[in-house]
């Protein structure tokens, strides 16, 4: 009984994620109606509060889910590269890139930090970190790299990449700024390169 129950909890859970995704980026969080998302999946405002306090909490859970996704993505496009470091900037240059979807910018690069606050702070973004770090290590071990602190250098590309996402989604023009952030973030990133 306990198992169906818990079932039909996380079920509930995933069906209010998903109408606050499409409500989110259709409308954006100011807009989207609690109401509404809650009767277009057949439940109450009470199962909302339940599952994520309120709307806030609801939002967390959509960008922890899509900034996830997007970490994922990155991590894929790294791995079809020769080499760690390559990885390491097509991660970076594929997380930026994802600023032109509009469900990324409006959701995670707009509306995430207005109403969440800084995103270097959010859960999803520690565990690119964590993968972010763990490349450095490994091109430090293998003198890749100039010797610096892996955690500095790993919070330093990962801000990079944060920050140029969130340029570009801020700006009026976001395919125009695309280019400009990319050569300016592989710029940065090759400062850490150990000179030949």
């Amino acid at each position: 009984m306990a198992a169906k129950r818990l079932e039909k909890m996380e079920e509930n859970r995933a069906r209010l994620i998903a109408a606050a995704r499409r409500a989110f980026a259709a409308k954006g969080y100011a807009a989207a109606s609690m109401d509404e998302l809650t009767a277009e999946v057949g439940l109450t405002r009470g199962a909302l509060y339940h599952n994520f306090g309120d709307k806030r909490g609801l939002l967390a859970a959509v960008v922890h889910q899509i900034d996830s996704e997007m970490a994922a993505r990155a991590k894929a496009v790294g791995a079809g590269q020769k080499d760690g470091w390559q990885a390491l900037l097509a991660e970076g240059v594929a997380y930026i890139e994802m600023a032109l979807d509009p469900e990324i910018q409006r959701i995670v690069l707009l509306d995430g930090p207005a109403v969440l606050g800084d995103p270097s702070r959010w859960p999803s973004q520690d565990s690119c970190l964590v993968a972010t770090r763990q490349a450095i290590v490994d091109l430090l071990a293998k003198g890749v790299l100039k010797p610096v602190d892996a955690e500095a250098a790993a919070r330093l590309v990962s801000g990079a990449a944060l920050n140029a996402a969130l340029w570009i989604a801020a700006s009026e023009c976001p395919r125009d700024v695309l280019p400009k952030a990319i050569e300016a973030f592989r710029a940065l990133a090759s400062g850490l390169l150990k000179e030949v």
